[in-house]
Formats: C-alpha cells, structure tokens, sequence
C-alpha cells in the first residue's frame, strides 16, 4: 500500500497525532475523507454495499480541526454521517469501508454498518442515528470524567435540527449547572435532513441559545480549518482547566444530500455553488500554497491518497462476511459469582 496516513501499518492513536502539528497532514486527512466518501457514493451507486449512507462532504474542516484539538483518552459522541469525523479521529479507512461493506474486519465486526462506526482507541462512541440522542450521552461521559478527576473532555457533535429537541436544551441545562467538561459542537450545515434551518427553527445563529444557560458560545466558519481548529481549542481548553461546558457553531454545508437516495431538489437556485465556493478542501490547500507549499506537490499527495483509497476498496471486497452467531458477540459481561456462604 502507498505509504501515506492512510497505511494499516499506523496505528490509529499515530494517525491522530500527526494532525496537531502538521497543516499538510490535516489536508492530507480531509483529502482522504473527500475521496473516501466520494468512492463510498460510487459504491452504494453499484449496489456494492446495501442500505443507505449519509454523506459529510464539504464539512471534513470541522472533524479534521477538532481531531487535532482531541487526545484520544477524550470521548465524542457523533451523529449517524459520522465517517469523515471517525477518519479524522483516526480510524483507518479499512476500518471504516469494512464496517459499512457488513465485513467482520470492521470497527464493530461488521454489524453496526454506515451509522455505527466506533472505537474505543480513539475516543469514538458509537454513533447515534437518532438525532441528538448523543449530546446526554456526552454529558454523562463528562460528568464521569469529573468525577473520576480526570481532565479528560467529551464533546457532542450534532446538527442544528438536532438543537430543537428536548435533550439539547437538557444536556445544555445540566451540563451548565455541574460545570461539565464538555464542549456541544453544532455542525450547522443549514439542513435538518430536508428541511432547510429557516423553515424549522427561528434564528438561524443557533450559538445564541447558549445564553438561556449562562454558558459561553462561539460561532466560527466551520469551512476554515484554522478559524474552527482555534475556536474548538479554546472551548476544550476551557472544559479541561474546570471552566465547564461551551456551545460551539460552526457554519458548514454538505454538499450531498441528506441520504444517498436524495439528489437535494429543495435547495435555492445557486445555494449549493455559494457554498462551493468555499469548499473547506480547496481552502485548506490555497492557505498551503500562500504559505509556501508546492502546489504540484500537493496535487502528487491527493493522487497518492486516492490511489491508496482505491487499495483499500480492493482490499476490503474480498475480506470475509461476519458468520450468523457473530449477531450474539458483545452481549454478555463473564462476571464471577462467589459461592453462598
């Protein structure tokens, strides 16, 4: 395989690091995220992989910037389009392609598919396909960690449908009275499934809500890798020093529709190519090049990315199917049970 981050030869704690100091490997990451999801489409679109997927492409800024801001002791719940944020955490792209191709090599043997990838080492809970049911579930993460004196954090990732229901404005509420160490981190891609923010909710700067719990906000241009990395540091730092919780926004839009099957016919004329514009991929490279790089060298790594991508995919179509009993793996705890005196 081409020896990029996308190597099975990393480990995924590795694959986390080099994303703290390193704005190259950070555009490495989001070109594989990119390319992996645009293959994972193609896919789907053979009838190679079964069910239903949910894209994140033109958000991998915000899962790459937090990425770089977690340790992997940290704890993120995500929500059901959670590939790009289990890639930037460190998850391998076999891993992930495994998991949603129902092979026994994937993150949960193959049995949890496109919306419940997980892992342990790096911090992923599994991901939630019900909308906000994450965010209590960070919560008490983060209550766990304070209890323990741990200075670990959790963060809730969810979307701006997901702040109109009634365990955000909980999750929000306690986290705020306790002084949690976790950050909420709304992904606001401007829709709730297929429903656009203005139809469903009456503000669309949804960090605002954060004042009905006296709890410090930020709103930050989720397509910028480094305005968003910045604004999440500064919401972790706070968690981990004892500060509590922050609401973070961060403005994104997905440039696919909510499921594979939508072709997104209810958006604006000229909404999609707006946003375009600012595709989070294509800035994080110009900032590359306004600061030096090559911009050859950069088109030679995505190639290289993309040519491993291709690997994997190889790799992964001819790994094993879980077996029938593998449905009963992972369900009881062996415990130990004392005699009766």
């Amino acid at each position: 395989m081409t020896d990029t981050a996308l190597s099975v030869s990393r480990s995924s704690v590795e694959r986390r690091k080099v994303l703290a100091d390193d704005a190259t490997a950070r555009l490495e990451r989001m070109f594989e995220i990119r390319g992996f999801e645009e293959r994972l489409n193609a896919l789907f679109a053979t009838g190679a992989i079964h069910g239903t997927t949910h894209l994140a492409m033109g958000q991998e800024a915000l899962a790459v910037s937090l990425a770089a801001e977690l340790r992997p002791t940290d704890l993120v719940t995500a929500t059901y389009r959670g590939h790009a944020m289990a890639l930037a955490l460190g998850m391998s792209p076999r891993a992930v392609l495994a998991e949603i191709m129902g092979k026994s090599e994937g993150s949960t043997g193959g049995l949890g598919g496109s919306m419940h990838v997980s892992d342990d080492d790096i911090g992923l809970l599994p991901t939630f396909a019900i909308v906000g049911a994450g965010l209590p579930v960070a919560a008490g993460a983060a209550l766990a960690f304070q209890y323990k004196g741990d200075d670990s954090v959790a963060v809730a990732v969810f979307g701006d449908g997901a702040t109109n229901i009634g365990a955000f404005h909980e999750s929000l509420n306690l986290a705020a009275i306790w002084k949690l160490p976790v950050v909420f981190l709304c992904d606001n891609n401007v829709y709730g499934e297929y429903s656009r923010i203005n139809l469903t909710t009456p503000i669309e700067d949804l960090h605002l809500r954060a004042a009905s719990y006296a709890m410090p906000a930020e709103v930050v241009d989720g397509m910028d890798v480094t305005a968003t990395r910045a604004a999440l540091a500064r919401a972790i730092g706070r968690a981990r020093t004892g500060g509590g919780p922050t609401l973070v926004e961060a403005k994104t839009y997905r440039f696919a529709g909510h499921s594979r099957a939508d072709t997104a016919p209810y958006r604006p004329a000229g909404e999609l190519e707006y946003w375009q514009e600012r595709d989070p991929v294509k800035r994080a490279r110009e900032e590359l090049v306004a600061g030096g790089a090559s911009a050859d060298e950069l088109a030679r790594l995505e190639s290289s990315v993309g040519a491993a991508l291709d690997e994997v995919i190889e790799v992964v179509q001819a790994l094993p199917d879980p077996v029938v009993t593998d449905m009963f793996n992972n369900i009881w705890t062996p415990t130990t049970r004392k005699a009766d005196s």
